[in-house]
């Protein structure tokens, strides 16, 4: 597929994984899909600003709400969609299910329900790619929920001690599950990692690709040159319910107003234009991945305990 800019190559990606998400919630209730699904719909531009500057060779640990992550590293959608349908040729080969997507091949190392097991994961890696001279960037990605974790702190430090090229990058949309952000931490998140010594930035425009792309990218660079961690908070709205595709407006959390400002800034809704022109080409790519998910095996008695250590 060719651009005539950056501007539409991550429009475009993110419009995949919007009208991909779309889809799942469409599926969703005829229970085809074998697992709980964590949408990322609203938060797609931090995905895609976040891997356009990283190499295949980068590796990129993620969370449970992973969709986009996977696909915006260059996750086979393909094998995505088996693996929602718990088929055998998903990219987990069935036993992943939507919170456990990896794609190594391009380096998406890995996703996790777990809140935080993937940080230290994403540490070890970086301390490999010291130790054996790689030129590599790992990015952590986590929430921020996870920074209530005692691992994160651990980790966050670790990497600081040991000057680890590793980026630490939370999407902040200001939930854990259904728990603001001040009735959880006493602190604020970036004075609080500086005091490990590691440098940070701020993005607060987390609905602008474009912007993400520019501090990213930055990041990466200072990283690639460097080798020291640098820690970057992207502001975030998620649209829908925590785990599921309903909406939760009405539970009592938060408000519909803040869907209604976000929404406001949202490319993908306001770029008429160009969501008419992409949307027929990435719903026959999407089409393709759900027949290929219909129409594969299941796992066998045979696979029950293959992979299994």
């Amino acid at each position: 597929m060719k651009f005539d800019n950056l501007y539409q190559e991550l429009f475009y990606k993110a419009l995949r994984i919007r009208l991909v998400e779309e889809r799942i919630i469409a599926l969703y209730p005829s229970d085809k899909i074998q697992s709980p699904v964590h949408l990322s719909i609203g938060q797609e531009a931090v995905a895609v600003g976040a891997c356009q500057p990283l190499k295949p060779t980068d590796l990129l640990f993620s969370t449970c709400r992973g969709h986009s992550f996977y696909l915006a590293k260059g996750g086979n959608m393909r094998e995505m969609f088996a693996e929602l349908y718990g088929k055998v040729t998903g990219c987990c080969k069935g036993k992943g299910g939507s919170m456990h997507l990896a794609a190594p091949d391009v380096g998406l190392m890995g996703q996790s329900s777990i809140v935080t097991s993937t940080i230290p994961h994403a540490v070890g890696a970086a301390l490999a790619a010291k130790r054996l001279n790689k030129d590599q960037v790992i990015v952590s990605v986590f929430g921020d929920g996870a920074v209530d974790e005692g691992v994160y702190h651990e980790s966050i430090n670790f990497a600081s001690l040991h000057k680890l090229p590793i980026i630490f990058l939370c999407e902040n949309n200001g939930l854990a599950v259904h728990s603001s952000i001040e009735d959880r931490q006493a602190f604020k998140i970036l004075e609080h990692v500086k005091a490990y010594g590691i440098s940070t930035t701020y993005c607060p425009e987390g609905y602008d690709f474009e912007k993400v792309f520019t501090a990213f990218s930055g990041i990466v660079d200072h990283v690639r040159k460097n080798r020291l961690p640098h820690f970057i908070e992207i502001n975030t709205f998620r649209y829908v319910e925590h785990v599921g595709h309903g909406e939760d407006y009405d539970d009592g959390y938060r408000a519909r107003g803040e869907l209604d400002a976000w929404k406001s800034r949202d490319s993908l809704i306001l770029d008429t234009e160009l969501v008419d022109k992409y949307t027929p080409i990435i719903l026959k790519k999407i089409d393709e991945a759900v027949e290929f998910a219909e129409k594969s095996p299941w796992p066998g008695r045979e696979d029950l305990l293959s992979d299994v250590i």
